[in-house]
């Protein structure tokens, strides 16, 4: 059975209800999950836009955060608009991207997307990331990782691989070279992981 790739990125706003729930519907059909933090603002710059698309689309953009709103009231998750949008996931992706394989790294994205669009707190600090890694057991130190020439290359070695899937967007799920894309999607890709 394949695993699922989870891309995710923590500007993301549908990305926040997928990080709330994937981990327990994976686990319920003895799928492999596999975290993939990327940075959309590439892809997007790539694609002509220097902006969230629901930014520079004031109708579309309504839509999405009302629809939101109504999505996390469904799935019973806590909801803030947050004040900034979108708001600068850079050094939580590198965290996660350097502790991608740790068993604390899913309450951390979790954490991070609750602090974004449940708290409206800045996840662009890294004294909010920090004390989200203390949150879930770790010693803000671990921070110190976001910073690595290591790290850096790698989470730009994931972003290539991110293009060359062909991702256009968050959250999307690999499945081998299958795409889905869109929290509507995931248990589409659950299932096909399964088939």
């Amino acid at each position: 059975m394949n695993p699922v790739e989870f891309w995710f990125e923590f500007a993301s706003t549908y990305s926040y209800p997928t990080s709330q729930r994937i981990e327990s519907i994976a686990r319920a059909a003895g799928v492999e999950l596999a975290w993939r933090p990327l940075l959309l603002g590439p892809i997007f710059k790539a694609q002509g836009w220097n902006d969230s698309p629901f930014n520079i689309y004031p109708a579309k953009g309504r839509y999405m955060w009302r629809d939101l709103e109504r999505l996390c009231d469904e799935l019973g998750l806590p909801f803030r608009r947050p004040s900034q949008f979108p708001r600068n996931g850079l050094v939580a992706a590198r965290v996660a991207c350097a502790f991608d394989a740790e068993p604390w790294l899913p309450e951390f994205v979790r954490r991070v997307y609750r602090a974004n669009f449940a708290e409206d707190r800045d996840i662009a600090d890294p004294r909010v990331v920090a004390a989200i890694l203390e949150a879930v057991g770790q010693p803000a130190s671990q921070l110190d990782a976001a910073g690595a020439p290591e790290t850096k290359a790698k989470l730009r070695a994931q972003m290539e691989r991110a293009e060359a899937l062909g991702l256009f967007g968050a959250p999307s799920f690999t499945v081998g070279d299958e795409l889905f894309w869109g929290n509507d999607r995931l248990e589409a890709a659950i299932a096909w992981a399964v088939r």
